[in-house]
Parts: C-alpha cells; structure tokens; sequence
C-alpha cells in the first residue's frame, strides 16, 4: 500500500434507550481519558482485532467494560465518519442502538469515571463529547419509526406487562398517544403474546397480564400504528 494513505480511526459506539417514569432515557458514561476528559458519551471504544470476531463483539465487549450491561439485542445504526468528530483525527464510527429494560449500571474500567442513565429532556445540561449528540437523536428517529411498525417496546417491559404499560412505552418514545384499540389489534396480529393467569390492580380494577411466547420473533407490520 501507498505510504500516502493512511487509516482512520475506526470505533463502535452504541446507544441504549430505556423507558422509566415515563421518560424515555438514555445510557452515558463519564470519561476519565483524553479527549473530552470529564465528558459525558456514549460507551464505544476501538476494535481489538486480537480478540473481536466483528464489529458486534467489539459493541457488546465495550458496553460491558464500560457500563456492566449486556444488551438482548444490538441493531446497526449507520456509520458516521468526518475529519472534525475527533481531534486526533479523520475518525468513522460505526453505531448501534438498542431498547432495554432499566437495570442499574456500573463501569468496570479505568477509562470510564460513572455510567449513568440520563433523560433525554435533560442532555443539553451536559456536556457531550464528539458528535454523540448527533449520533443519539439519530438513534432516537429510528427508534421512534421502530415503534410504529414494530413490538420493539416490549423489550424495556418486565416479565409480565399489562396493556396500560405497553401503551405508556409506546406513547413516550413517540411522544404521541395512540389508540389502545389499535394497539390490541396489533397485540392479536403479532401471535408472539400469552395471556398470563394472573391480574394485577389498575385503575380500580383487575388488569391482564401479558407475556412474550417463549422464541417468539419481533413482528414487523406493513402500516405504522394508528395515532
């Protein structure tokens, strides 16, 4: 190869939305490296060809390290990539997003001060590094068009959940209500939920609990749900 060419940095950076008192949130940590020291970012870092088999391994292998979490799933966003995003220079970062229930979190690694999830509402308080700024509120975008054609919401309920729960998921990501008779329709189109036996108390009265069929696939739907 050329000596005039030379190769960018390459990281993997990933968002991870969760849903609590109906705040739509998102997981940070607190850098205790160089660049943006004491910033707050998304949890990435570089590729180890020594011991990731892809990109996928390096995202999980970060998210760990950094947060203590490991995600169900992990979905590519798309690859970002500028000559400005870093100031050691062209860099290109390839980032995923995910929704997950609400755990607690702890790093596990020097170069991470505190991981913490932070509502989206209060992110202009901080100051972020690089680009993650942009790179979340694409993550939002397409979680938010996931939501209106998928059952990805189910992914942040416990266990067991009841419709009111669902509907409360589904109404803060989109930050839109949506008919509850229309989200019944999709529950019974989808075939991926049980009617649990038990009920808990709701509003005055005995409301059903739901669960995942064991295996069940995420179904995706040819029309977005009714508003």
């Amino acid at each position: 190869m050329s000596a005039e060419y030379t190769n960018p940095l390459f990281t993997v950076d990933s968002v991870l939305f969760t849903v609590k008192n109906e705040q739509l949130l998102v997981l940070l940590v607190k850098r205790a490296q160089a660049p943006f020291i004491g910033d707050w970012g998304l949890p990435g870092g570089f590729i180890d060809e020594k011991i990731d088999n892809n990109t996928d391994a390096t995202a999980r292998r970060k998210l760990q390290a950094k947060t203590g979490l490991s995600p169900a799933y992990l979905e590519q966003l798309q690859a970002i990539s500028g000559p400005d995003r870093d100031p050691r220079g062209f860099s290109v970062t390839l980032a995923y997003f995910a929704l997950v229930a609400y755990q607690d979190v702890s790093p596990q690694i020097a170069s991470v001060e505190s991981a913490s999830w932070i509502a989206l509402k209060d992110l202009a308080k901080l100051n972020l590094a690089f680009d993650h700024l942009h790179i979340i509120e694409a993550a939002r975008q397409r979680l938010q068009q996931k939501t209106l054609y998928s059952m990805t919401p189910v992914f942040c309920l416990p266990t067991q959940f009841t419709i009111a729960q669902l509907k409360s998921v589904i109404e803060t990501i989109i930050e839109k209500p949506i008919q509850r008779k229309s989200l019944m329709r999709r529950i019974e189109a989808s075939d991926i939920f049980e009617i649990s036996e038990e009920k808990i108390p709701s509003g005055g009265r005995m409301a059903q609990l739901y669960t995942l069929k064991p295996g069940a696939d995420l179904v995706n739907f040819e029309r977005n749900l009714s508003l």
